[in-house]
């Protein structure tokens, strides 16, 4: 695929459903397929907590060679919250999915997770193997991502997680207060200069439709997203031992949310598993999202 064809020419494509999961909540399911008519293999993408299409441009170009499904978790982007609201980590976002997939008409493909969707597919291919084809991990690894994080520092996993969970806590906290300020940031093409120039991110390929992912992102109630993630944390390794499908990694070399090593350590213990380091943060599918694209698409041709 030429490297142009993966930033959009014309109007990003996608559309949106409502998918209700097995205990009833709605969630805001969409596809970059509007019409029916895309032709090409089916990814069904895991996204990162709490993100959305927009994290994705180059799979929002309809000249991307892939059907995507996908849906907005529980409480954002106007999926529903749960009526218990403890019912929202990883073990949910499976069913969530699963119905996804259900309303789609997709009985089996490759799955492609993205941060915290790295757990979510994981757990999925552990619980419902005949459902899937294919594991495409970007920045993530098959559970206890908490343990991972600020893997730049190299810090050992228990001191990791301590500290990374305390932090959440205390963003759960402080979310009420917080909320005012964080939804009236004037989230443009300045602010995510600003934002790729910390390190936390590194220069995006386009500044427009990540500063739309960035508001939309920012706009849930942070209380919510923090519960979210307290609950994700939740979630230990899942074991690999009998993964059997084709599965790769995609690693961002200064990522601070999903440490690269335990990712490639991830690939070791899968047979046949590619593992590919990039020099990028976390958010590699909004730096380098041609790299990134090709190989899916390299992956997608090596897929039974």
């Amino acid at each position: 695929m030429p490297k142009s064809a993966a930033r959009p020419t014309t109007a990003p494509a996608i559309a949106f459903h409502e998918v209700l999961s097995d205990d009833g909540t709605r969630l805001r399911a969409w596809t970059n397929d509007p019409d029916g008519t895309r032709t090409g293999p089916t990814v069904v993408l895991c996204n990162g907590l709490g993100t959305n299409p927009w994290a994705w441009p180059a799979l929002l170009d309809p000249a991307c060679e892939v059907r995507v499904v996908s849906w907005n978790h529980r409480g954002t982007g106007g999926s529903a919250r749960p009526d218990d609201p403890d019912r929202c980590g990883i073990e949910e976002f499976v069913e969530d999915g699963l119905s996804v997939m259900d309303h789609f008409g997709v009985a089996r493909a490759v799955l492609m997770g993205w941060s915290m969707g790295v757990n979510t597919m994981f757990e999925l291919a552990f619980r419902h193997p005949e459902r899937v084809s294919g594991l495409f991990a970007v920045a993530g690894v098959p559970g206890d991502t908490f343990a991972t994080m600020l893997g730049p520092l190299r810090l050992p996993h228990l001191v990791a997680r301590t500290l990374t969970v305390n932090i959440t806590r205390v963003g759960k906290h402080a979310g009420g207060a917080l909320n005012p300020l964080v939804h009236r940031l004037p989230i443009g093409r300045r602010a995510i200069d600003l934002l790729s120039h910390t390190g936390f991110m590194l220069p995006v390929r386009d500044p427009d439709i990540t500063a739309k992912a960035v508001a939309e992102l920012l706009s849930t109630d942070l209380r919510w997203y923090f519960h979210l993630a307290l609950r994700t944390s939740e979630h230990g390794r899942v074991s690999l031992r009998n993964i059997r499908v084709p599965a790769a990694f995609v690693a961002g070399r200064w990522d601070l949310l999903a440490g690269s090593r335990d990712m490639r350590t991830a690939a070791e213990r899968i047979e046949g598993a590619t593992y590919v380091e990039l020099p990028g943060t976390h958010f590699l599918n909004l730096e380098k999202p041609e790299q990134v694209h090709e190989l899916l698409l390299d992956f997608l041709r090596r897929v039974p």
